[in-house]
């Protein structure tokens, strides 16, 4: 994965912030693959509860990141009870990697 400790702890960190502290966060995508280089980071924050704005909590929690990791882009994804799960959720549950 080509995510730096301190980079995984401040994710971490964040998505409790933003999620609460039971919100787990999981990376997919490109960036756990160690020989490739650049692109995005996609990460899925997985939370217990309902949430009422999940496009306002994806936006924050992408925009925070973004601004730790210098700017890089960074998709989020919402998984929660009352959401549609969708087949990106069910990819990045089989193939991504919890933080």
């Amino acid at each position: 994965m080509r995510l730096t400790e301190e980079q995984i702890q401040t994710i971490r960190r964040l998505a409790h912030e933003l999620g609460g502290p039971q919100a787990r966060v999981r990376v997919f995508g490109s960036r756990l693959d160690d020989s490739a280089r650049g692109g995005d980071l996609d990460l899925m924050l997985e939370l217990d509860s309902a949430v009422e704005h999940p496009a306002m909590l994806a936006a924050r929690m992408s925009a925070q990141v973004s601004r730790t990791l210098g700017g890089r882009k960074v998709d989020v994804l919402i998984s929660a009870p009352n959401l549609a799960r969708l087949p990106i959720h069910d990819s990045a549950y089989a193939h991504g990697q919890l933080l």
